[in-house]
């Protein structure tokens, strides 16, 4: 057996790696997250009750039709029913828990069962008035062109063809002039709801980027590249609300001892640069879920979960070790003062206590650790 037959060909690896990888191919192409904050869920909860208001106006148009009109469906017990339960049913989709459906997959599913649902109903209900005669075809179209917002372009041609499909084999019966013409326009609106659907998701990718890198920056010093005083103090806040389920930080306020010599002797490109080797080494210090953030001037502070009593001396230590690093060059030595998040505390109380000890450090002669403040 020559390697080709038996699968081992040049071509056989990349084809097996290929449809390893082709589930989750599909899957990525089908369906993505719709709402990864509140404001995308409220979105996607007016996209839903828009989709309610427009079935019961289509519900209720053809209640109408089927009723008032003398065609083959003229007051048909099934399309009645189906248009009855349109008009009575739509409404209770809002009684699902929306908002939490469309942070996880169910939001994405949601969407293709009710697609699926209402294909069906068109497809049985344009059947049973004529097929290619009724005009009830064209709900088609108008649930084509709703749905194709929510999903992404391989789900809108995916559903797409699904509709052409149905309307082809299970509608129009033999194909004709008329029917062929339909079936064109459908695949024909497909592919520009395609269009549209992978527009309205890179805008959307693009918004996302735009907002978080608005975010970062707005959270971030310009300089040094650590968090703000105003990040800091939000993550002070969380910490004493996590101090009240028992679980322990600290707060460490680190000043630049001889930083204003720095700026005196060598200008301030060299204090700038200076800082930014400080931020640098404070973040080595600590661990990643800790917070180092620049607190204005040659100030630091560190938020710190420290689960032990002896923890805090240690950090303190590292801390004021890593500064005496960096400026062992240019006379830049820390004094650090730290103070333990309590339960009841105010953010600005953690912060005067860990200042008070950073002034005692500094007081006592600079590049030391004050006795940790309780």
């Amino acid at each position: 057996m020559d390697d080709a037959a038996a699968g081992r060909g040049p071509g056989a690896g990349p084809l097996r790696a290929a449809l390893r990888r082709l589930p989750g191919w599909v899957g990525t192409g089908l369906y993505r997250p719709l709402a990864e904050d509140e404001e995308r869920a409220r979105y996607w909860i007016r996209h839903v009750r828009s989709g309610v208001l427009l079935s019961e106006v289509a519900g209720l148009a053809s209640l109408t039709y089927t009723l008032v009109t003398p065609t083959a469906g003229h007051r048909h017990p099934v399309l009645l029913v189906l248009a009855s339960s349109v008009v009575l049913g739509a409404p209770l989709l809002l009684l699902l828990p929306l908002r939490r459906m469309f942070h996880d997959l169910r939001g994405g599913v949601f969407f293709y069962a009710w697609s699926a649902a209402v294909t069906t109903v068109i497809t049985v209900a344009a059947r049973l008035d004529g097929g290619a005669d009724s005009p009830l075809s064209v709900l088609f179209f108008l649930n084509l062109v709703f749905m194709a917002v929510a999903y992404p372009p391989a789900g809108v041609v995916l559903t797409g063809t699904a509709t052409a499909i149905c309307y082809t084999l299970l509608v129009a019966g033999p194909l004709d002039s008329r029917s062929l013409f339909v079936a064109t326009v459908l695949v024909t609106v497909t592919l520009v709801c395609t269009f549209t659907s992978a527009n309205h998701w890179a805008a959307h990718d693009r918004q996302v980027v735009l907002v978080r890198t608005l975010e970062a920056l707005a959270g971030s010093d310009p300089l040094t590249g650590v968090p703000n005083r105003r990040v800091f103090l939000e993550r002070v806040a969380r910490a004493v609300v996590r101090a009240g389920r028992g679980e322990r930080a600290v707060v460490c306020v680190v000043d630049l001892d001889g930083f204003k010599g720095v700026n005196d002797r060598d200008g301030h490109a060299a204090g700038d640069a200076v800082l930014r080797r400080v931020a640098s080494a404070l973040g080595a210090a600590v661990r990643e879920t800790d917070t180092v953030a620049r607190m204005g001037g040659d100030e630091f502070a560190v938020l710190a979960d420290c689960p032990a009593p002896g923890d805090d001396a240690a950090l303190a230590g590292r801390l004021r070790a890593a500064v005496a690093e960096v400026g062992a060059g240019c006379g830049v030595t820390g004094s650090v003062g730290c103070a333990v998040v309590h339960p009841d505390d105010a953010v600005a109380d953690v912060l005067h206590r860990a200042d008070a000890a950073m002034y005692r450090a500094k007081a006592a002669g600079g590049d030391r650790v004050h006795d940790l403040a309780r």
